[in-house]
């Protein structure tokens, strides 16, 4: 008798690690290898496993940039990307033909949770293929208020304010504005950061633009970005070792106060917070400025988004349903704020920001709350020609003039736009 209950338990106990066995599930999820996503990544799925111990993550990573871009095409096209990834919302993602290798999530209940603004970001026809995985962000200018503080600087709400600003820094011996071409996705923010003041100057630019009705090139407020590159260069306005330095090294200076201003994405202040704490709350930021005072306001960026390949099916797509449900829940960016500093407002219904946010999230915040912000182009148009960051360098490094690289991004984003088959190309 007692040999037959030791056999129905070992029986019971091999049946339970069985099934234990066969719902275990772990999904591999590509992210790009800034300190910002990778920590937003540990996050959400520690906290996921530690509420589904059978779920389980390999967290795999890639660079930004066009590197990055190709990568996930690559992976995509030869049916070999991870189980979920993390990219872009908005115009790189319309380039990835969603319809053909993503899962439509529009069915999913999760998709309620989610504020309306960002849908369109994350949609193709009838389809929504993402969930906002972060904050929205602001593009402007991080700067260092220790130093404004120490030379009596004040915010600039022109450019011709801005230049003074550099001016008298490089009097002072500071560098003005800190360049890291060593990772060329952040030489953008001059042309990018400067969408708010573009449609300010030239109302329903992005429409015109996507029609093939208006070209950077013969724009005068579209090709004043690339003009501030070249003044940038011209001016002496980058610190030594502008062409090499790296995005992670670049912050170090700016929270060091060995250069004063970086044109940036809010999403970097998370990584200031974190490898410089004593110095996070000495950054502030200001949006873009552009001609006018009275038409000074910020370009934001929504949110990046967590996607499903066509490829993952079976029990991996039950999973990584599951996840997205997680991280489009407060519950999901609870855990993000626990670990990784928001660096602006979350696009979860029902979510807060904490009131320890930094000051530059508070800078950003009235921005918004006052209603001088506007999306970038990239999320009002599909067109964003792969080419940008290359040509960015280019003009900020003095190899090409502002006008011969926006004629060449007109030529790119031609191509781009008979790519995605867009009309009027």
């Amino acid at each position: 008798m007692k040999t037959k209950v030791l056999f129905l338990l070992l029986v019971l106990v091999l049946s339970i690690s069985a099934v234990s066995a066969q719902d275990a599930v772990n999904l591999t999820y590509l992210v790009d290898d800034s300190q910002n996503s990778q920590d937003m990544a540990k996050a959400l799925t520690d906290a996921y496993t530690a509420l589904n111990p059978n779920v389980t993550f390999t967290i795999e990573s890639r660079p930004g940039g066009t590197e990055g871009d190709n990568i996930v095409k690559t992976r995509l096209a030869t049916s070999d990307m991870t189980d979920i990834f993390f990219y872009n919302s908005g115009s790189l993602l319309q380039a990835l033909n969603p319809t053909q290798t993503l899962v439509d999530l529009s069915d999913q209940a999760f998709i309620a949770n989610i504020q309306e603004s960002f849908l369109p970001t994350v949609s193709q026809g009838d389809g929504i293929y993402g969930v906002p995985t972060g904050t929205a962000m602001g593009g402007g200018i991080l700067y260092n208020k220790a130093v404004y503080e120490e030379l009596g600087l004040s915010v600039p709400t022109t450019w011709e304010e801005f230049a003074a600003n550099n001016a008298a820094l490089l009097e002072a011996g500071i560098p003005p504005v800190l360049a890291t071409f060593g990772d060329t996705w952040t030489s953008q923010l001059f042309v990018l950061a400067d969408y708010y003041n573009v449609e300010q100057q030239a109302p329903g630019f992005a429409d015109a633009y996507t029609a093939n009705e208006a070209k950077y090139a013969t724009t005068p407020a579209a090709l004043a970005g690339f003009q501030y590159l070249q003044q940038g260069y011209e001016q002496g306005w980058w610190q030594q070792d502008y062409a090499t330095t790296r995005f992670e090294q670049g912050l170090s200076l700016l929270a060091n106060g060995e250069v004063a201003h970086f044109p940036m994405l809010t999403f970097a202040l998370s990584t200031i917070a974190t490898n410089f704490p004593d110095q996070a709350n000495d950054i502030g930021f200001f949006a873009q400025p552009g001609p006018s005072a009275d038409a000074n306001g910020a370009t934001i960026w929504m949110p990046a988004g967590t996607y499903i390949p066509v490829t993952t099916t079976g029990a991996k797509l039950e999973a990584a349903l599951g996840f997205l449900g997680f991280i489009a829940s407060v519950e999901g960016v609870d855990a993000i704020t626990a670990m990784v500093p928001p660096n602006g407002p979350y696009l979860i219904k029902d979510s807060t920001l904490p009131d320890t946010v930094l000051p530059a999230v508070q800078d950003l915040a009235a921005y918004i709350d006052s209603g001088n912000s506007y999306p970038a182009l990239e999320f009002l148009s599909p067109i964003k020609g792969p080419n940008l960051e290359q040509l960015c360098v280019a003009v900020g490094t003095g190899q090409m003039s502002a006008e011969e690289a926006a004629a060449n991004y007109d030529l790119d984003v031609e191509r781009q736009a008979q790519q995605l088959g867009l009309p009027g190309w």
